[in-house]
């Protein structure tokens, strides 16, 4: 793993991910249900192309959601009542690679040595579904096993926090989910490769986060 010095939503952050498939996309990678490739994997890697050209990359409000703008105003409190909870110290990080740099993620917080976390603020009822199922909900499970791939971490511990009512914190190792999603992620780099050798031989020039032409990021 190799984490990279910034904060997250800095034009630093928006850099370094630029063009890498992250977890919190990684539905569109991969079928909760099934574990297989999803049908809108190709309109991600597109998208993640796309992105290698975009000079506005990250200054765009269709880039910040409102679930991001949400997260960001209640994550510092969650994160703190997590640390309470969960006895465990955690460090802030702002994006993180495989060795490789094909993958990343944005952990909410790398927790000690051996885990990771990930914080959701959600509505009160659906934080009361989540707290009745007692598991974490499917449409964020690929999100959990793709930054243990990443990160390369034994645990990663999902917390969901509504102030007033209990904490939804479980815990998640790696286990035959996480090699399916291994297995989807190698298509899926196969099929963005694909994709970035037919565009590039159009676009021989790429811009960076400031506006300044590169040569070429590959």
């Amino acid at each position: 793993m190799i984490v990279h010095d910034c904060r997250q939503y800095t034009d630093s952050w928006w850099n370094v991910r630029r063009g890498v498939p992250t977890a919190s996309e990684a539905t569109r990678i991969v079928t909760p249900a099934k574990w297989q490739v999803s049908s809108q994997a190709e309109a991600y890697a597109c998208e993640l192309v796309a992105q290698e050209y975009d000079h506005d990359y990250g200054q765009q409000d269709e880039y910040i959601t409102a679930a991001m703008r949400n997260g960001r105003i209640l994550e510092p409190a969650s994160r703190r009542f997590y640390e309470f909870e969960a006895n465990c110290d955690v460090t802030e990080v702002g994006f993180c690679t495989t060795d490789d740099g094909r993958f990343g993620c944005s952990p909410d917080a790398l927790c000690g040595d051996e885990g990771g976390l990930e914080l959701k603020n959600p509505k009160a009822a659906t934080h009361v579904k989540w707290l009745v199922d007692g598991v974490v909900p499917a449409e964020y499970l690929p999100q959990v096993h793709f930054s243990l791939l990443v990160t390369q971490r034994k645990w990663w511990d999902f917390m969901s926090f509504y102030a007033g009512l209990p904490p939804l914190l479980v815990r998640v190792y790696p286990d035959e989910k996480t090699l399916k999603l291994a297995e989807a992620l190698e298509s899926f780099w196969k099929l963005l490769s694909d994709i970035r050798a037919k565009v590039q031989p159009f676009v021989p020039e790429l811009v960076t986060t400031n506006g300044v032409v590169a040569e070429s990021y590959f």
